[in-house]
């Protein structure tokens, strides 16, 4: 019996932790209103800009480097 319990222990316990858990969490989670999505959505596009520009930067910098380094 005691490889029964050891196996309810490693296995199944962290199973059933994790499901409670889990429900737990989607219990507390709500759908964001028409106000926060707008919001989520300002600030996901502010952040795409600023990597673009970041990015475009980057490029426009070591474009004329790597020519001058090549020689081209």
């Amino acid at each position: 019996m005691g490889e029964k319990e050891g196996f309810n222990e490693v296995a199944i316990e962290p199973l059933r932790q994790f499901a409670k858990d889990s429900m737990h969490l989607v219990k507390k989670c709500t759908k964001p209103d028409r106000k926060e999505f707008a919001n989520i959505a300002k600030a996901v596009g502010v952040g795409f800009s600023i990597m673009g520009f970041i990015g475009f930067f980057v490029k426009l910098v070591h474009i004329p480097i790597n020519n001058i380094l090549v020689g081209g």
